[in-house]
């Protein structure tokens, strides 16, 4: 039962990855976190230029992400507030403006985290 739950976490953040790029959004990384945290076990980072495109970011992903049957427990962070989180409890999501992005380093704060794809 929990590698089944593994596997729907990994093709999960795969939709988030890839609804990202999707929209354009830029500097996409998708992590395994397994070992690294013990609440998530992937992370979907990415960078929006603009409010908007955080904005729309939100909602195509959780789109994407309900129509294969992941249920979005919490979001945090507004589309002006330059940095929204999208939790899906084995994945989330990290929306991230240019700014937020290149000042928390989110990336780093877990090193022993597993890049799994990137998109620069």
């Amino acid at each position: 039962m929990i590698e089944q739950a593994l596997i729907e976490s990994r093709n999960w953040a795969e939709v988030a990855f890839d609804a990202a790029d999707d929209m354009q959004a830029s500097n996409i990384v998708l992590l395994d976190v397994q070992e690294a945290c013990e609440f998530a076990d992937y992370f979907v980072i990415l960078t929006a230029d603009s409010s908007r495109q955080l904005r729309a970011l939100v909602e195509d992903i959780e789109e994407q992400m309900s129509a294969v049957g992941a249920h979005l427990h919490h979001v945090e962070g507004t589309h002006n507030s330059g940095w929204i989180l999208m939790d899906y409890g084995g994945v989330i999501v990290h929306m991230m403006g240019p700014d937020e992005r290149d000042y928390y380093g989110l990336e780093n704060v877990w090193p022993e985290a597993r890049r799994i794809r990137i998109i620069p």
